[in-house]
């Protein structure tokens, strides 16, 4: 399992004094005003970041890390995501995952015999979706329902689904 799980991308600055722009990968953006220190990728190494304030603007965060005062001290980590460990994450409520957990899970029918791997979780509206490839290469997106999912076991990397007519078709 991952450690480290994605809240956001720092898409640009914003203004001068060492603010920037997250784009939140987080269901819950209002986590940000509860969170102290996120963990900045730059791709070499990985930053803890102590966070000085919390702003919202659209759909986007605003974030000012201490020790970062200007422009010139934050501009080069555009495009940078940010993480939290899995002690800082948001807990979960039951048959709630974490997406990094689902993501090449083995998914199985409901006789144990092996479908394929999930590779994808699509956000929609009203449900995710989970895109499966299944064993000769093709592809099912199952809908992240009870009358689907039967069962999802994250220590043994298994998902049991129930598969509605026409799915496959």
């Amino acid at each position: 399992m991952e450690n480290l799980l994605q809240v956001g991308a720092i898409t640009q600055t914003h203004g001068i004094r060492g603010e920037v722009k997250v784009f939140p990968t987080t269901d819950d953006v209002n986590r940000f005003k509860k969170l102290k220190n996120v963990i900045l990728d730059t791709g070499k190494e990985k930053l803890d970041l102590e966070i000085e304030s919390v702003k919202f603007f659209k759909q986007f965060v605003i974030l000012k890390f201490k020790g970062f005062d200007n422009i010139n001290d934050i501009e080069r980590y555009k495009g940078k995501n940010l993480y939290v460990t899995r002690e800082n994450a948001v807990r979960l409520r039951r048959n709630e995952y974490f997406i990094a957990d689902l993501i090449d899970i083995n998914v199985y029918n409901e006789d144990d015999g092996l479908l394929g791997v999930l590779t994808d979780v699509i956000t929609t509206g009203a449900n995710d979706v989970y895109e499966v490839r299944l064993e000769d290469g093709r592809e099912v997106l199952i809908p992240a329902i009870k009358q689907c999912i039967l069962e999802v076991d994250i220590e043994e990397r298994k998902m049991k689904v129930h598969l509605l007519e026409g799915l496959l078709d």
